[in-house]
């Protein structure tokens, strides 16, 4: 076994193989695998290995459109079958919502062609006569879609890895991973040590295990979970083809032919939970006694729907584990505190996404980024604040509600509150409905009584009318924003200026009291976050940016050394805020200060230490709203004294508080971008319309990046949408984020964020187009119907700023 390589992946099983091999495809030959006991060990040798390209994220299903469509070539590149059976998906609607969600894929899968579209229940019966489609609303078809052979295709994986130079050592177990100074690692093993550049933590059941060599506790949680075959089933025995899956989600259930019979899996609401305290080290390809009544509930709806599985026996019966994270979504990307270690746990649909998977772990431990914007998959969503008891709490509801669909703006309340800071309760009482953002609680928006819960779906909910009038009060008089969930960070001493413009893209201001604007930029010149910049002293500075991307963020502001003598520390615990806007937000604060907060005196993106109701308070005479307004900083422990004091200032003008719900429509109407949505690495400053707060006649993170796709004409451009309001009262539903835009039947774009503009009388999206131009007629497709609408040349409030510089 050899003593260096540029990187070690520790686990065995399909991702950990499929790592190992795009690393090589990318050309790192000099690289490790490690496995404790043989290749498919702990979860990968029982799944289910269904394969399906369609997902609610555009990003998430390219890449399983990527991981279906590379199989048959590593068929042909390796000579190992993968066991490839491709006879097609059929997804079922019995809901109207299911039916909203199915056509949404669809259009999707029209703008980034891929094959998924509606059939009749004729062409359906014909590729599934075993299937009563009574009930049925929708039918979807994925002709790709159907199942691989787990075995199969980690081999394959394992073949292409070593015909390309990689080694992999089975019944080699990691006893140790020992950072060295120099942000090399040394892996042990009882067959020696390897001295690496990355470690690749890909163990599977193993993850929390492996993390924990390294000072790491990883959010994962594993569970029991079961499928069944049945014996030959005649009628299926008599066919000479294969028949498709069959996705009937509303049923929580999954089926698919094996063999002469049919396979069928379950995620029941009685789930059971595996391993609390630590996965054993002894355990490999073992399975847990069968029990089949936990799932009786699942198993009679698919017997309703193939009515032949009822009389069928069964075969065998596969209990074994699976292991999770909060959200069932991956654990990927390289932990924030330390230097090459990286992350890729907790993965469900494994075999739909394996190929992506390693793809997006080579590109960014050979290119320093993912070529896609991956933070649903970011191991950064989460902090400490992700504790066993709300992972065991988050993990038991995806299990149990693996296939309830995922609305829009939904809010699940598992595991909370994780965290609140000192106006909880005082909101509470005002009726805060609360969300989740980086596991504080915090108000999306206010009902008439405490208690009201939000309802989901994809049409208009029972918040959109308050969310209206909070708009309509704030717009009219003024509102109280909590914005304690933005990250907060300080930078002092000597170098502080030079360290700042080592970091971000803008020129820092050089006055006391000025604030920028600016991005930061990835590695591949892209706009990886934005941030407010703050100068409160000759050596200190104020920033403020996204608080879900604060963990995100430390990688960049990690990667440029501080000067000797400064500091850079985040304050985001530590402080709290909130943003009092509208055009009497000013006599509001008047009254409980007195500092002058004249135009004159308090100008547009400036700042003054203040004392407001005799609580000392950094102001910002900013907002996100679009509208007059000021952001108010304080310590934590004044935020409720500081929140009532607004609260009872602002009754006096028919002001009150107001959620992020209304704040996402009031920003939207303004055009304003938000980090993750409009703002990503994804996409290039010119794109953004951030180019010109790029400075590049100095040295920057990233800059030689940035400079290269500033001279590249925009590939898309980004847009303000206002939606045809026929079209919108009919369906009862606005745009979210997601629906794609087409011009004259061709795919053109899609929107990053949408929301109705309550105060300018028009449901408003903002997305990214390609070939289209302002006054353009284009559809939108709100719950995967069009929508006709049109292209703004400018922002429909306020486009000129006066109301912000009042």
């Amino acid at each position: 076994m050899k003593t260096h390589a540029k990187a070690v992946v520790i686990g065995g099983g399909v991702i950990g193989c499929s790592i190992l091999y795009h690393l090589t495809k990318m050309g790192w030959t000099d690289v490790v695998l490690l496995e404790r006991d043989e290749l498919t060990s702990g979860s990968t040798w029982h799944a289910a290995a269904n394969i399906h390209g369609l997902h609610d994220s555009a990003n998430i299903s390219r890449l399983q459109h990527y991981t279906m469509t590379l199989y048959n070539q590593l068929e042909s590149e390796t000579g190992q079958s993968c066991g490839v059976f491709q006879p097609g998906s059929l997804y079922l609607a019995q809901t109207e919502d299911r039916e909203h969600q199915l056509r949404l894929q669809a259009a999707k899968a029209k703008l980034y062609g891929m094959n998924f579209h509606e059939i009749d229940r004729a062409e359906a019966e014909r590729l599934h006569p075993l299937v009563n489609f009574d009930g049925i609303r929708c039918i979807m078809w994925e002709p790709d879609g159907g199942n691989v052979d787990p075995s199969g295709v980690t081999n394959a994986y394992a073949v292409g890895a070593r015909k390309a130079g990689a080694e992999i050592h089975r019944f080699t177990p990691v006893t140790g991973t020992d950072p060295q100074l120099d942000g090399t690692w040394i892996v042990r093993t009882p067959k020696g040590d390897i001295h690496t550049e990355w470690v690749v933590n890909a163990a599977g059941l193993w993850g929390r295990e492996v993390a924990a060599l390294a000072g790491i506790e990883l959010p994962l949680q594993p569970t029991e979970h079961q499928y069944f075959v049945t014996e030959t089933i005649a009628e299926i025995a008599a066919m000479d083809r294969r028949l498709p899956s069959v996705a009937d989600r509303d049923g929580e259930y999954y089926l698919r032919q094996e063999g002469q019979g049919l396979l069928i899996g379950a995620y029941e609401r009685d789930m059971r939970f595996w391993a609390e305290e630590g996965t054993p080290l002894d355990f490999a390809h073992d399975l847990f006694p069968d029990d089949l009544e936990r799932i009786e509930e699942n198993m009679l709806r698919a017997i309703d729907r193939v009515p032949v599985v009822g009389t069928a026996g069964i075969k065998r019966v596969i209990n074994g584990p699976m292991i999770w994270s909060p959200d069932s979504n991956v654990i990927l990307g390289p932990v924030p505190e330390l230097k090459g270690y990286f992350c890729c746990n907790g993965i469900i649909p494994g075999f739909s996404q394996s190929a992506g998977m390693g793809l997006m772990v080579a590109d960014w431990i050979v290119e320093g980024e993912m070529r896609y914007d991956m933070f649903a998959w970011d191991m950064a969503r989460f902090g400490d604040w992700a504790d066993k008891a709300f992972t065991k709490a988050r993990v038991q509801d995806a299990y149990a509600h693996r296939f309830k669909i995922h609305f829009p703006n939904e809010e699940r309340a598992a595991g909370r509150p994780a965290r609140t800071r000192p106006a909880y309760e005082r909101q509470k009482a005002l009726g805060a409905v609360f969300g989740l953002n980086y596991g504080w609680e915090h108000p999306l928006w206010f009902a008439d009584a405490p208690g009201v819960e939000d309802t989901d779906g994809f049409t208009r909910q029972n918040w959109w009318a308050p969310v209206g009038e909070e708009c309509r009060m704030l717009r009219e008089r003024a509102g109280i924003i909590d914005i304690s969930n933005f990250a907060k960070y300080i930078c002092k001493g000597p170098g502080a200026e030079d360290w700042l413009n080592a970091v971000f893209a803008n020129r820092m201001p050089r006055e006391i009291g000025r604030s920028c604007l600016t991005p930061l930029i990835g590695v591949r010149g892209g706009i990886a976050g934005d941030a407010t910049v703050t100068r409160v002293a000759e050596d200190e500075f104020w920033i403020i940016s996204s608080g879900m991307a604060e963990h995100y963020h430390k990688r960049f502001f990690d990667a440029v050394p501080l000067p000797d003598g400064t500091i850079f520390e985040s304050r985001t615990k530590e402080i709290c805020g909130f943003n009092v806007a509208g055009p009497k937000s000013r006599e509001i604060l008047q009254r409980l200060t007195n500092t002058s907060l004249h135009t004159e005196d308090f100008r547009f993106m400036r700042s003054k230490q203040i004392e407001l109701a005799g609580i000392a308070c950094l102001a910002l005479r900013v907002s996100f709203t679009g509208d007059l307004g000021w952001e108010l900083h304080c310590k934590t422990e004044d935020q409720r004294a500081l929140y009532d004091a607004v609260i009872e200032a602002g009754a006096e003008f028919g002001a009150g508080p107001v959620g992020s719900r209304a704040l996402m429509s009031l920003r939207i109407e303004k055009g304003y971008g938000s980090w993750s949505r409009e703002y990503s690495p994804e996409y290039w400053p010119q794109e953004v319309g951030l180019d010109r707060l790029c400075k590049t006649d100095k040295a920057f993170l990233n800059k030689a990046a940035c400079a290269d796709v500033l001279t590249r004409p925009a590939r898309e451009t980004l847009v303000f949408l206002a939606l045809d309001d026929a079209d919108v009262q009919a369906s009862n539903a606005d745009a979210t984020g997601g629906e794609p835009i087409f011009k004259d039947g061709k795919g053109i774009g899609r929107v990053t964020s949408g929301a109705y503009g309550y105060t300018v009388g028009v449901s408003l999206a903002l997305g990214f187009v390609r070939g289209a131009k302002p006054g353009d007629e284009v559809e939108i497709m709100v719950l995967g119907r069009p929508h006709k609408a049109r292209i703004l040349d400018k922002p429909p409030f306020d486009p000129d700023g006066a109301r912000l510089r009042a």
